[in-house]
């Protein structure tokens, strides 16, 4: 066994007071602003040590991480808060929410809604240490950033199969579920292990506190950048629509369609991908069956609190339309939600299109439905409304 591998596995994941600990001394910070995030993350500890998630060492590792980042998050949040409270001050003005199942498209839309120079988004570097984004041109010299960057390079390097599937790095725009799991409540985790007592726990969940955190963190995060409109994504504000318009009532949502048996084919492989040697469970059958009960209560949920809210706030892209025309299908969800669409947004969109669709960023994925236990009648099945 290498230095390399040892240092990638642990013989337990630890309890929660331990990781906890490793978060303090981490960031040389306590102060955890209260205690709302213990419940969920205590349960998903005691979910992810039980012989259900059946981690190996290599899983005992990454899982651990996991959590340690969400708490080092939390700690290094509410530091941010207290040193800079002018970011209350911050406005959050119509929002634009991207979400969809899984391999919908979400991912490339997001990033071209981003390129537009007036937008800002979640770089991933800030998704995990927030702080005041600061100038492009300050990130190279920053000790977190480079750390990240090095980390993300390795990764493709070992594993470049995986870039096919979901490219990114330090710089890329990416999902906002690293600030919702400051409470302790996200289902990346139910794509990333067998748990079903975490399961359980949050579907039980209201959401409202995680987005009320969520909204601070953007506005930490943004106090540079005031005047640029938020584009987010994240599939899981499916589960939460309820919570994320409470907190945010003039959200604008993109919601992406594909054919369920597409999407659930494809989630399983990413999640399969990202977990290979870490857990003897959750493997095969077990990641198909977690998978499209995750998906299918998601969607219900969304469709359910969508005739809640005005529909002018929602617009629908299908994956094949968003495929065939990508700069168009910006373009009309900027005219249904009255942005303004200029040369220069246009040029910059269709920059970001062009990287998209070569290079280290261009899809290349292969799965198959049957490999995770599920058939297509099933899957189907548990998307009709």
């Amino acid at each position: 066994m290498t230095d390399n591998v040892m240092t990638r596995e642990r013989a337990d994941l630890g309890t929660y007071e331990d990781i906890a600990a490793a978060a303090m001394r981490t960031t040389g910070l306590s102060d955890f602003g209260g205690t709302a995030h213990e419940e969920g993350l205590r349960v998903l500890v005691e979910d992810l040590a039980s012989p259900e998630a059946g981690l190996t060492p290599r899983g005992n590792y990454f899982q651990r991480s996991e959590v340690k980042s969400a708490l080092v998050g939390r700690l290094l949040t509410e530091a941010a808060f207290t040193a800079r409270p002018e970011h209350a001050d911050v406005p959050i003005v119509r929002p634009i929410f991207v979400m969809g199942l899984p391999r919908t498209g979400t991912t490339a839309l997001h990033r071209l809604l981003y390129a537009d120079p007036g937008a800002q988004g979640l770089e991933m570097w800030l998704t995990q240490f927030p702080q005041p984004r600061p100038p492009r041109e300050q990130w190279d010299a920053d000790p977190v950033f480079s750390m990240m960057q090095a980390g993300f390079a390795a990764h493709h390097a070992e594993n470049p199969e995986y870039t096919g599937i979901h490219y990114m790095d330090a710089t890329s725009v990416e999902e906002c579920w690293r600030l919702l799991r400051q409470t302790g409540k996200s289902n990346s985790y139910e794509s990333l292990a067998n748990l079903p007592r975490y399961s359980r726990w949050l579907q039980g969940q209201d959401w409202t506190d995680a987005y009320a955190r969520h909204r601070r963190n953007l506005q930490l995060i943004g106090l540079n950048d005031p005047e640029k409109r938020w584009v987010l994504k994240n599939p899981s504000h499916m589960t939460a629509l309820d919570a994320l318009m409470a907190v945010y009532p003039d959200a604008l949502i993109v919601y992406t369609h594909r054919d369920p048996v597409v999407c659930l084919a494809s989630s399983c492989s990413l999640s399969a991908e990202t977990t290979v040697g870490h857990s003897d469970t959750y493997v095969g059958g077990v990641i198909g069956h977690t998978q499209l009960d995750l998906w299918a209560r998601s969607f219900h949920a969304f469709h359910d609190a969508r005739e809640r809210y005005d529909e002018a706030q929602f617009v629908d892209v299908s994956f094949d339309e968003f495929r065939a025309d990508q700069v168009g299908t910006v373009q009309r969800i900027y005219e249904r939600f009255g942005l303004t669409w200029t040369p220069e947004v246009e040029l910059a969109v269709r920059d970001a299109d062009e990287e998209l669709r070569s290079g280290a960023h261009a899809p290349s994925h292969r799965y198959d439905l049957k490999d995770y236990g599920l058939s297509a009648e099933r899957v189907r099945g548990a998307f009709v409304r």
